[in-house]
């Protein structure tokens, strides 16, 4: 018996390299198959400078598109920059200063693009941290929540008017099938009552979803549509803070989706025609998808944005 078990495991590799190509296919059947091209748009991409975010980036320069990079590290976001115009020979690929983590830089950022631009047709709110030890923004919100959501929030508040003045527009929300295993607490939304990095980083993409659907609640009528996505397990830096996932991903590799792959489900709803309909919903590989009893509750999803609007200073209406 330990003889056929052992054999077992000397064969799993074998399997797992033959079988990978057809699960990998499987897992990854989600692909925007839109045509249209952007010459005029102007895009805003969050976290582009690697993984998802620089292949979201990357096609919509591909068709034409005006593309802000919004990145913490603008040195590293300039070589992505560069990279992105010669392989598209699109020269309009701008990098920017944007750290999540710091609602000064937020505004800073959002005041400089309004006086530079005057229009913003997508706004792709994708960057994130992913099971981060504790740790704090610069504004005293716990990172997950601070980063992942409320830096998403105010980011999207201080460029709505200039979305409206630019419609049709798209927000388009990256977040998680984690979100399943997420809750809002609000007795303890900064952590520190109770803390586990896991969880963390489940709430904060519930929260993206509850944004999302509040915001197209508020949005109908405007010719601002917004959509949240779940973009499959990529292979990207997200997991750079767990030594756990990233011997996951190391492991299952041959099942997780490249960049490209993951970047489909945010092009999809950022550029497919005829989506407007869908404005608050859920999509994952391309197509509606499920999401939590938690992330259908309308009294949640309202009370995240008047407590969002009140840590932030934002006024409520």
């Amino acid at each position: 018996m330990i003889g056929i078990l052992l054999l077992l495991l000397l064969l799993l590799p074998l399997f797992l390299y033959i079988a990978a190509p057809q699960i990998r296919k499987m897992l990854s059947s989600g692909v925007c198959t839109s045509t249209i091209q952007l010459p005029g748009k102007v895009a805003v991409v969050t976290g582009a400078n690697t993984g998802i975010g620089k292949e979201t980036a990357k096609e919509l320069a591909q068709r034409g598109a005006r593309v802000y990079l919004a990145c913490r590290d603008v040195q590293k976001g300039e070589l992505v920059a560069r990279e992105i115009q010669i392989v598209t020979g699109n020269q309009q690929v701008l990098v920017r200063k944007l750290d999540l983590a710091d609602t000064k830089s937020i505004r800073a950022f959002a005041k400089d693009f309004l006086a530079e631009e005057k229009h913003l047709h997508i706004l792709i709110n994708n960057a994130g941290v992913m099971m981060c030890p504790y740790s704090k923004t610069a504004d005293g919100f716990e990172m997950h929540m601070g980063v992942n959501h409320l830096g998403h929030f105010l980011l999207t508040h201080l460029l709505l008017e200039k979305l409206k003045e630019s419609a049709p527009s798209r927000v388009v929300n990256v977040s998680s099938l984690a979100h399943h295993l997420g809750r809002i607490h609000f007795h303890n939304l900064q952590g520190e009552k109770f803390y586990s990095a896991g969880l963390a980083y489940c709430h904060s993409k519930l929260a993206n979803i509850l944004f999302t659907q509040e915001l197209a609640r508020r949005l109908k009528g405007s010719g601002v549509t917004t959509y949240s996505v779940h973009p499959g397990t990529v292979n990207s830096e997200l997991v750079r803070h767990s030594s756990f996932m990233k011997w996951m991903w190391w492991l299952f590799s041959f099942f997780i989706k490249t960049p490209q792959e993951g970047a489909q489900t945010s092009l999809y709803c950022a550029l497919t025609e005829g989506l407007e309909i869908l404005s608050g919903h859920h999509f994952s590989d391309c197509r509606v998808a499920w999401v939590s009893a938690q992330a259908r509750n309308e009294t949640i999803a309202r009370r995240l944005w008047d407590v969002s609007c009140d840590l932030l200073g934002i006024p409520m209406d």
